[in-house]
């Protein structure tokens, strides 16, 4: 089952495809049977070549902006024919539209379910709140777990001998400094009260 990015990553790219007035958007859900190389193919089509190449700039720009990822290759943007953008969890193909009458790729996938923006949106929401859910189950979980085991204590700190023989010797250098600095004041107030 794709990850909640997955979701989020195909719904911006659509967004992207919508915001260069890409024509025809649709979002297959590919069989997991038929087809081990993706989850989803996100196709649409633009009115010319040049149409094209900029709804593929617009999908790369915002899906780098918004979260920090590239396509794992991208085929076809010389031509402007036809463009796949391979994000691994997603496929976009940007048709013209004699390529995509021509090559049919929703005729190829019959077993892909056709799924809109709004249902991907709806299954989103839901993804995003069952996580909500299980993430205070854990932590709640995991308070109980630490209360009812016993703590162990922690071992020892290790400290070297250097260290250790250092700070022992500035404890003896301040006592001894103290014990004399204790005598010299006493000889002080004993010759100032006998004189």
């Amino acid at each position: 089952m794709p990850s909640i990015e997955s979701y989020e990553l195909l719904l911006a790219a659509a967004a992207a495809c919508e915001d260069k007035k890409a024509e025809d958007i649709r979002i297959l859900a590919l069989d997991p049977a038929e087809s081990g190389l993706t989850d989803y193919f996100l196709i649409c089509n633009g009115t010319n070549d040049r149409q094209n190449v900029a709804i593929t700039d617009e999908i790369e720009i915002r899906l780098k902006r918004d979260f920090g990822t590239y396509p794992n290759s991208v085929e076809g943007r010389r031509q402007g024919e036809w463009i796949l953008m391979d994000y691994v969890d997603f496929i976009v193909h940007v048709f013209s539209a004699e390529k995509r009458a021509f090559y049919g790729l929703e005729r190829l996938r019959k077993s892909a379910t056709t799924i809109s923006v709004e249902d991907l949106n709806t299954e989103l929401k839901e993804r995003i709140a069952a996580n909500r859910a299980k993430a205070p189950a854990k932590k709640t979980a995991a308070k109980a777990t630490k209360n009812a085991a016993p703590a162990k204590p922690s071992p020892p700190a290790k400290v070297s001998l250097k260290k250790a023989t250092k700070t022992a010797a500035k404890v003896a250098v301040k006592k001894a400094t103290t014990k004399v600095a204790k005598k010299a004041a006493k000889k002080v107030v004993t010759k100032k009260s006998k004189s």
